[in-house]
């Protein structure tokens, strides 16, 4: 399946600012096998007056520019054309027990077992606490399977907590979530890591895209017509399946990946620090259509 994807930003702000430093992440990835970036267009307004094209360091392709002529507005608009062949589901039985999981990533060296350890610990926007680890039990029993583990604790999120964007905002924490058991792709995303997390297993925070549907097609996924999270776990043998708990489902031809971090602080699609500017607002488009 290809998709064509715009993502427009626009800044207001209430005065003039007159510097921005900024970054985006903007261009989604390649995924071997599953996903084929094949050209990706950003444009800013005002013109900045340098800008940057760098890797971090989870390997995300991410832009920096610097504005330092004064406005009163910026915009960025995004556009990309990516291929996606989704990976097929996991196979029910076939993922090791989470306990094994659990012990081996603590202890293996090797490159895709380091890579595996920086994503069970606490981050900027995640903390694993006992509630959370409790809930996520009930589902991780002993000997299971992880990923058939880690879908019924999506299918769980998706059926105990609501859709609901004007309960949260991005700096909502996770406990609070869980208490008023509604927020969104993100917050159910966090949620579902620091669960996994609470039981010493990897998971990452996936910021992506989902498949615009028209009305005449089938049912619009939530989270379309706007960025979209959800998140992945890992085997301890270098493998990685990802879970959208706000659809319950596992990603498939209709979900691209942007950038994935340990939270969404590590990959928010446009960032910045600006002088002046004060009040500002914000507009987000999203269009992803087939081609």
């Amino acid at each position: 399946m290809k998709y064509r994807i715009k993502h427009e930003t626009e800044y207001s702000y209430a005065s003039s600012v007159g510097v921005g430093h900024n970054q985006v992440f903007l261009r989604p990835r390649d995924l071997p096998g599953q996903q084929k970036c094949l050209g990706n267009l950003i444009d800013f307004e005002p013109v900045p007056a340098n800008s940057n094209v760098r890797h971090d360091y989870f390997g995300n392709q991410t832009t920096l520019f610097t504005i330092q002529e004064s406005h009163t507005h910026m915009s960025v608009v995004s556009v990309s054309e990516v291929e996606v062949t989704p990976a097929g589901p996991p196979i029910p039985g076939m993922s090791p027990p989470w306990e094994q999981v659990r012990d081996q990533v603590r202890w293996d060296t090797s490159a895709a077992g380091l890579e595996m350890l920086q994503f069970i610990y606490d981050s900027t926007l995640i903390r694993a606490l006992p509630e959370l680890t409790e809930y996520a039990k009930e589902s991780f029993t002993e000997g299971r399977p992880i990923f058939d583990a880690a879908l019924e604790l999506t299918h769980r999120i998706f059926t105990d907590f609501k859709y609901d964007p004007t309960t949260t905002t991005v700096s909502t924490p996770v406990d609070e979530v869980f208490a008023q058991r509604s927020g969104v792709c993100q917050d159910f995303s966090h949620m579902q890591i620091a669960m996994l997390r609470g039981l010493g297993l990897p998971a990452r925070y996936v910021s992506g895209y989902l498949r615009t549907f028209h009305k005449e097609e089938d049912p619009k996924l939530i989270g379309a017509d706007a960025s979209h999270a959800w998140l992945a776990v890992g085997d301890g043998q270098g493998n990685w399946t990802d879970f959208d708990p706000t659809n319950d489902q596992i990603p498939s031809e209709h979900h691209i990946t942007l950038a994935w971090g340990r939270d969404y602080a590590d990959v928010s699609p446009v960032r910045g620090v600006i002088i002046g500017g004060g009040d500002q607002t914000i507009d987000v488009r999203v269009r992803v259509t087939p081609i």
